[in-house]
């Protein structure tokens, strides 16, 4: 009875449990669901990781630049370049602590880490106007930036620098050399200014410095491109092709001028020399920094070129306007020297004035280099003032007033003493030019002074006075009267003497046939009688002067019938 009674209630339990167990199994089979809106801010956490990650990666050092002004300079918005690629950005601009500058704080690139050495160079690119160029167009639509040139290798790792105010003519990975170029000044050559070689723009000038304490030649640094380097040699003669060059000469008005950029901001050139074409020997090529000489103009930098020189000098009683250093002293009109000193000279003493001329003789201008070793130019001169040479100034341009120094040869010149002054010869002068014609004309007038016109004058007057009174006095107008009486009678007489000698004309060539035919039974007799006796002889000279008088009558018979009134007046 009992298994049936625990059975309903063991049932009863069972089904309980059963319950439970469903229950339990339901909880612990159910699963929670992921969230998709989970993704964004997931990805949102890995790209900004990622981004902090790269920033940290490419983020380079930072540095000071120091600018005199910041103009064109913008925070968060100015960059810094080199060949047109970003390597950093501007983070912020202040002002110095003693304001005299600003101070830029820019953020680098890690790809420029290694290039920002004590040898690189910052600069502000904005528009600029030098000269006949003009450069930094493109920043006037897209804002200035700073440009960046890191130099040549071999520099100490920095973070400060100070940024150049104006670009510089060169950039470090630009081929070519740097030389430097003497002279008194400057004149228009500024930064920028071309190198011409043949009219070819090879290089620029960089800059200038003056000497220590102002005295001495101006020193400017200029760059040659290559090739263009190459041609440089050591005797290589630069001179100045700023501006316009204006000059008057035998070909009339000449005005030169390189080009547009050399008038406005200045410019040089240079050439091949005699020696690097194959007159001479050739020069070596001149390394970097070689230091050269610079000219006024082409023609001082090719009379630099003739290195044998004689010193002479001459003494001018005259004029010397118009004469300087430089001026050329010509032979025929040919230049063979250039004047290298003008001075005047005045003797307390004696009170006289005058002017030395000091002059450099060119032997290359006239012989070659055979000849001039084996001539003696001195000895020459001596020989050329021997035969009249003198040294005057002559002018070149009346319009321009310009003078040179002549060597001329004189017609009969006077003899005169060439000597020796130290190392100098010097030559004998006389006036020439306009104050040559002076000196003549004054010549002239003096001599024109020195006559007595006032007597002659009176002299004239006085013997025009006594010819009116000779004139007009009773006894020329008697003679005067009787000359027309007797050229009156002589009018007469040789109208007479004509009709009187008509038959005697007429008579004439039968005389002179007669005596032809006298000559000619003279003749047959002559040939007759033969033999060398003295009778023979003078019938032979009978002969001939019955010959000879034939002739003359015939001549005055022809003169009489052209002629009849001879007979009275004469031939």
């Amino acid at each position: 009875m009992s298994s049936d009674q625990n059975t309903p209630s063991s049932q009863q339990n069972s089904g309980n449990d059963g319950t439970d167990d469903d229950a339990l199994a339901a909880a612990t089979v159910s699963k929670t669901r992921f969230s998709i809106i989970w993704i964004i801010p997931i990805l949102s956490v890995l790209i900004a990781v990622f981004l902090l990650w790269r920033s940290l990666y490419d983020r380079g050092p930072e540095i000071l630049i120091t600018f005199d002004t910041a103009d064109g300079l913008t925070s968060g918005q100015t960059q810094v370049k080199n060949k047109a690629v970003t390597l950093g950005t501007v983070d912020s601009i202040t002002l110095s602590k003693d304001m005299h500058h600003v101070d830029v704080r820019v953020q680098m690139n890690a790809s420029a880490a290694g290039l920002l050495t004590d040898r690189s160079r910052f600069w502000v690119v904005r528009p600029r106007i030098n000269g006949a160029s003009v450069t930094g167009l493109e920043t006037l639509m897209s804002g200035a930036y700073i440009a960046f040139d890191p130099g040549p290798p071999g520099g100490e790792r920095t973070n400060k620098f100070t940024g150049l105010e104006s670009p510089p003519g060169i950039q470090s990975d630009q081929p070519g050399r740097t030389y430097t170029l003497l002279s008194p000044a400057i004149g228009s050559i500024g930064p920028g200014a071309p190198v011409f070689f043949r009219d070819v723009d090879v290089g620029e000038v960089l800059g200038s410095t003056l000497p220590p304490g102002g005295v001495g030649p101006v020193r400017i640094q200029f760059f040659v491109k290559e090739p263009y380097d190459h041609y440089l040699r050591t005797n290589t003669r630069f001179w100045n092709v700023s501006g316009v060059k204006v000059g008057f000469g035998a070909g009339g008005l000449k005005v030169q001028m390189q080009s547009i950029q050399a008038l406005f901001s200045g410019g040089v050139a240079f050439s091949l020399t005699s020696s690097d074409v194959g007159h001479e020997e050739i020069s070596e090529e001149a390394p970097a920094n070689t230091i050269f000489q610079l000219y006024d103009d082409k023609e001082s930098a090719d009379n630099a070129g003739y290195h044998d020189r004689v010193p002479v000098a001459t003494y001018l009683t005259s004029t010397a306007s118009g004469l300087a250093v430089g001026t050329s002293v010509t032979m025929f009109g040919i230049q063979i020297g250039a004047v290298t000193g003008v001075k005047l000279q005045l003797d307390p003493v004696t009170g006289h004035a005058r002017v030395r001329v000091a002059m450099d003789i060119q032997p290359e201008r006239i012989w070659s280099q055979t000849q001039i070793r084996d001539s003696n130019m001195e000895q020459t001169l001596r020989t050329l003032v021997n035969n009249g040479m003198r040294a005057s100034a002559a002018s070149v341009s009346m319009l321009t007033g310009e003078t040179n120094i002549s060597l001329d040869f004189v017609p009969k010149a006077k003899p005169e003493k060439v000597y020796m002054e130290g190392d100098t010869l010097i030559l004998p002068s006389q006036a020439g030019g306009m104050s040559g014609i002076m000196q003549s004309l004054a010549t002239v007038s003096d001599k024109l002074a020195a006559m007595p016109f006032e007597q002659i004058g009176d002299n004239a007057n006085n013997l025009l006075a006594h010819a009116d009174q000779r004139i007009n006095s009773p006894e020329v107008k008697e003679a005067l009267v009787q000359l027309r009486d007797s050229l009156h009678s002589l009018h007469t007489l040789a109208d007479n003497a004509n009709k009187g000698m008509q038959p005697l004309m007429k008579r004439l060539p039968e005389m002179s046939e007669q005596l032809d035919r006298t000559l000619k039974n003279a003749n047959t007799l002559l040939a007759s009688y033969g033999g060398d006796t003295d009778f023979h002889r003078s019938l032979q000279g009978m002969v001939v002067q019955l010959g000879e008088a034939a002739r003359s009558l015939r001549l005055m018979t022809q003169y009489l019938t052209n002629h009849p009134s001879s007979l009275v007046t004469g031939r």
